[in-house]
């Protein structure tokens, strides 16, 4: 039932992306999501889906593992679809004046448009997961979070925080499921009946799931006590994170990139209408 969410999922794989730094994936899925909102029209939206597509491919997992992260999130694109449509004025109205719901052509551009914008931002957030370990990941955060403890932000706790969090996702998936089946075999029904007998249905999943999650963070504190743990003051790390040669071309490639899309962006809207001027007199 929950096989589809792949978010905090590592996928194996020896390619270009899996062996970069996290610290340059992070820094790169927060200048692919400033590009995402950079871009204010189809064409140099299209650039970015075309650099997402370059970078799922480089990192040599199956574009239906990334597809498959967004199916947890189709209710709330046709959610934020509909209040779009229904709600974005413009010039351009296609519905009759009389009618109580009103659309406009602006509204179904900019639908679209902001629909696109959050499939392709789910798909970037998924390639870093898929490629990066939650270790790692949190490692990468808490390097990068490193000048805050000037200011005495506890970086190393967010940090943990964060990977138990991830490493947990996974594991209360599979919880999730063996409860599922469990509630079937007891003669449990979740598919049939409107929307109020479903969520219903639902508590004799919630309560078993709450209570095993209690009992795993309750063991894993235990465990964290018996082995003196004791926070980032003495702490050292096994695997130190190390810029390489690859993370260079990473960085220079990407932002080259970014500098590309930006400049596609500011000067396509001035060099495709005089194209197309040009090709009406020829």
């Amino acid at each position: 039932m929950l096989n589809d969410v792949t978010f905090g999922q590592y996928y194996p794989a020896q390619s270009f992306v899996h062996k970069l730094d996290p610290r340059i994936k992070l820094l790169a899925l927060i200048g692919f999501i400033t590009l995402l909102f950079v871009a204010d029209n189809f064409y140099s939206l299209f650039a970015v889906a075309l650099l997402i597509v370059a970078a799922i491919i480089a990192s040599r997992v199956p574009f239906k593992s990334v597809l498959r992260s967004v199916k947890g999130i189709i209710f709330i694109l046709i959610f934020t679809a509909v209040l779009n449509l229904f709600f974005h004025r413009g010039e351009h109205l296609l519905t009759p004046e009389n009618w109580f719901i009103k659309i406009y052509l602006e509204g179904i551009i900019f639908t679209v448009f902001f629909v696109l914008r959050l499939f392709f931002l789910v798909m970037a957030s998924s390639v870093l997961t898929l490629t990066t370990t939650p270790v790692a990941l949190t490692d990468g955060i808490e390097s990068l979070l490193k000048p805050l403890t000037y200011i005495k932000f506890p970086v190393h706790e967010l940090a943990l925080i964060m990977s138990i969090a991830l490493r947990f996702i996974p594991t209360l998936i599979d919880e999730t499921n063996r409860i599922i089946a469990a509630q079937k075999a007891r003669g449990a029904d979740f598919e049939s009946g409107n929307i109020f007998k479903r969520i219903k249905a639902i508590i004799p999943i919630l309560i078993p799931l709450l209570i095993s999650a209690f009992r795993r963070a309750d063991e894993l504190g235990e465990a964290m006590d018996a082995r003196c743990y004791s926070g980032s003051k003495t702490r050292t790390k096994f695997k130190k994170l190390k810029f390489g040669w690859r993370d260079l071309v990473a960085f220079l490639l990407f932002c080259a990139l970014i500098a590309g899309v930006v400049l596609f962006n500011i000067y396509c809207l001035q060099i495709i209408p005089q194209i197309a001027d040009y090709i009406k007199i020829r």
